[in-house]
């Protein structure tokens, strides 16, 4: 479990350092509202995968299968897009998907590069 919760550190850490480079990035080349739309959709994108994890640790101990509460992030964020004038659609869910790259990350690169100390 030990193991479990520093990929989630991880995987959070990687998704926060995509965030922070991206969003700067998106204000310089498109502007500010693309950038708060990207913001908002990072922010979804690490609730998404904190509750996704939650989810999973919780496999085996007390349940057998995923829960689907995690799945109400990207409705909710789709929701708020459509509604909201500040906030536009494609940056908004290309923000959400900022988590991927960071579980790709994991995946291609060792563990041992990519610690946390702590």
């Amino acid at each position: 479990m030990e193991d479990y919760a520093r990929l989630q550190s991880r995987l959070l850490m990687a998704t926060l350092i995509a965030a922070v480079v991206a969003v700067p990035l998106t204000a310089l080349l498109f502007g500010i509202s693309p950038a708060v739309s990207l913001m908002v959709g990072a922010s979804a994108g690490m609730l998404y995968l904190k509750l996704l994890a939650r989810s999973v640790a919780r496999i085996g101990s007390c349940s057998r299968n995923v829960g689907k509460a995690q799945l109400l992030v990207p409705v909710v964020l789709v929701l708020a897009a459509a509604r909201l004038p500040v906030l536009d659609i494609v940056p908004a869910l290309i923000g959400f998907l900022l988590y991927k790259p960071a579980i790709l990350i994991q995946a291609l690169i060792p563990a041992r590069v990519l610690s946390i100390p702590g």
